[in-house]
């Protein structure tokens, strides 16, 4: 299953939905409010609401896609977390997760324009694969990670490298307003067969900047969760994005930096694609 948020041009208010081929099952007439509502019932009970008599389909063309979750509870990001990254970068490979935070704030949708300030110089890409917690957890053991995931999606960490590297905080530099585009659903856990072998690339203007695999991860989805709700209980709708892979702009030279006409079109294989114009800014 797809799960995403959608809204009616002429309503502008967020709903849940299951995305079906070029249409969107609506499950707010099954008293479902929102995504993070959705995905604390669990997919059992969303694969019954498909078959509930009285259901209906809405064209896709009708709709405007949302961010899965557009105000997600918070987002967890692993820095460094592919070795050749960590190499581009000219830092240390680290020996626990580095854990940072992205604001719900930053959150975009498919297709919306990532605006570039004018505060930052050095606007750079980071495709990323984000798995979605779908119950509460805490210390949870490695070998049951999987009972705690919903599913899986596309985040890409846009950051303000001038910004982020100005002190060793990187929250800021990561959470301008729209430098977090999500989505464009949320697939649910049991149609991706293995989360660690997934082609993961970023490319703009037709030129891939980036291109690897998940299996590439030094600290995989098992030792995330583990790490993560030893400190802090997880909760539905969480996401833990789980870092990028080389060929960021910051690590290219010279250095490449987004600039305002472009698209970036951030792709996981099972996933689809995130795509997202980028504009100047205020």
């Amino acid at each position: 299953m797809k799960l995403v948020s959608f809204e009616f041009f002429s309503e502008r208010a967020p709903r849940p939905g299951l995305l079906l081929d070029d249409a969107i099952l609506d499950l707010t007439p099954l008293g479902v409010p929102d995504t993070t509502s959705a995905i604390a019932v669990g997919t059992t009970a969303l694969r019954q609401a498909m078959e509930m008599p009285g259901t209906s389909l809405i064209s896709l063309s009708a709709v405007h896609l949302l961010a899965p979750i557009p105000r997600p509870s918070r987002i967890f990001c692993v820095g460094l977390n592919y070795r050749d990254h960590a190499v581009e970068s000219k830092m240390e490979i680290p020996k626990v997760p580095t854990i940072f935070l992205k604001l719900p704030s930053a959150v975009i949708g498919p297709n919306e324009p990532v605006r570039i300030p004018a505060l930052t110089q050095q606007p750079d890409y980071e495709v990323e694969f984000a798995i979605v917690i779908g119950k509460a957890g805490r210390s949870i053991a490695k070998e049951n990670w999987k009972d705690y995931v919903f599913g899986y999606t596309i985040l890409n960490d846009v950051s303000a490298r001038d910004v982020q590297l100005a002190t060793s905080q990187w929250t800021l530099g990561k959470s301008f307003d729209t430098f977090c585009p999500l989505g464009p659903a949320i697939v649910t856990q049991e149609e991706i067969a293995d989360p660690h072998n997934l082609d993961i690339r970023l490319s703009i203007g037709g030129e891939v900047l980036q291109d690897s695999n998940t299996r590439e991860l030094i600290f995989k989805a098992p030792d995330l969760i583990g790490y993560i709700s030893s400190v802090t209980e997880l909760q539905p709708g969480d996401i833990i994005s789980t870092g990028t892979p080389a060929g960021v702009g910051l690590g290219r030279s010279p250095h490449r930096w987004l600039q305002p006409g472009e698209t970036m079109i951030a792709a996981v294989e099972g996933l689809g694609q995130l795509i997202n114009p980028v504009v100047a800014g205020d």
